[in-house]
């Protein structure tokens, strides 16, 4: 037989959605993949069920629904400070992964290369090995998370195609300040190099940051791709609505790669969420509240526990060190944890490209009993987790 195809060969699974299957086999409290275990808003799921009766089972256009592009439009014009076109400046997607990875397949021609931040969604990497570009990878240093000006420049001076921007981060939950991004913005106007921006927790950041959207700055709609999710801002993930928001130059070409990647986002999901899309104000800062409790709850619950761990300024992710454990391996260490303890986590080692091996991502966007069966379970840790192995 002959070889399969080598693009896989850098790198594994989905170690996020595998740590899921662990979880539920042990039936630890899965604090791994990023899912709420709350309800979407009841005016969205009120409208699913008007829409199973209606005309929506069949085909909508390739790069979204009219009047779904339409809302878009409206709702991200202001934030952005940009007039947005529905017409020649959206395409909607199965998902961000798809607005990633059609916004890299837009971007990047094979042998292209592509600045990350370290540490970085699992998906990053993948994407740019797919497109057959070279990723450059590019630290965030802890506790903050900040980037070094001059690590920064040299990579811009490899003469890479795009840079990606996760912000807010996940894991680590930074929000990159307008300082940061004018700085981002400046280098690529320099060396002439694109912007994938993540922003699917745009909504969920805490006092006192603040999202700014880098195609807004000076310079960069042109050369911006804003990559988005409605996953996370009205806890449907399962519904796999994204999109990209981008000059008609770019979704020009990113529709022709969607349409021949999965030829268009389901139908009735896209008319069930349009009244999430005409909220006003009101609900994304009661969203900001309804996570900001949630941060303060599990954090608090953390540090009664003793467990050292990051404080996110954005997302709803938080890193724990596990150094005290003395496990070599952190993938190990999650698995155990699963399986003692009962709370299921995601290795920190699947984010960075450097060696770190002593931090576990947890997620909070649960209900609050689930995030404290989680603490009451995570407060017998030392008592149930086996030493390590160095």
């Amino acid at each position: 037989m002959q070889k399969l195809s080598e693009r896989t060969a850098g790198f594994t699974d989905s170690v996020i959605r595998r740590m899921t299957r662990i979880s539920s086999q042990y039936g630890a409290v899965n604090l791994s993949q990023g899912f709420p275990d709350f309800e979407p808003p009841k005016e969205i799921l009120n409208r699913l069920k008007e829409v199973t009766e209606g005309d929506f089972h069949q085909y909508s256009i390739t790069w979204g629904a009219q009047n779904f592009r339409e809302a878009l439009a409206e709702k991200q014009s202001g934030p952005m400070g940009h007039e947005i076109d529905p017409d020649k400046e959206i395409v909607v997607t199965c998902g961000s992964t798809e607005a990633m990875m059609a916004a890299m397949m837009t971007v990047a021609n094979p042998g292209d290369k592509v600045i990350v931040f370290s540490p970085f969604y699992e998906n990053y990497g993948a994407d740019a090995l797919l497109s057959g570009a070279e990723p450059i990878y590019v630290p965030l240093h802890p506790p903050l998370f900040h980037f070094d000006r001059d690590e920064l420049e040299a990579a811009f001076q490899k003469q890479p195609k795009a840079l990606i921007l996760c912000n807010p981060s996940n894991p680590c939950g930074k929000v990159f300040t307008l300082e940061e991004l004018t700085f981002i913005a400046e280098l690529a106007i320099k060396y002439d190099v694109y912007v994938i921006a993540d922003e699917v927790y745009e909504h969920i950041v805490y006092e006192p940051h603040r999202h700014t959207y880098i195609a807004s700055l000076p310079g960069m709609w042109e050369r911006t791709i804003s990559c988005s999710s409605l996953s996370k801002t009205y806890s449907i993930t399962g519904w796999r609505l994204g999109y990209i928001i981008a000059s008609p130059e770019i979704i020009d070409v990113a529709r022709k790669v969607h349409d021949f990647l999965t030829v268009g986002a389901a139908a009735p999901l896209q008319e069930a969420v349009i009244p999430g899309l005409k909220f006003g104000p009101d609900y994304y800062e009661s969203l900001r509240q309804k996570y900001t409790k949630k941060r303060e709850l599990f954090l608090n619950g953390l540090d009664d526990i003793g467990l050292a761990h990051t404080v996110p300024e954005g997302a709803y992710y938080v890193l724990m060190d596990i150094g005290e454990f003395h496990y070599d391996s952190d993938l190990e260490f999650c698995e155990v944890l699963a399986r003692e303890v009962g709370v299921g986590a995601v290795p920190g080692s699947s984010f960075f490209k450097e060696p770190v091996n002593h931090l576990i991502r947890f997620h909070f966007a649960k209900k609050d009993a689930t995030l404290k069966e989680a603490l009451d379970r995570l407060s017998q840790i030392r008592k149930k987790m086996p030493a390590g192995s160095r």
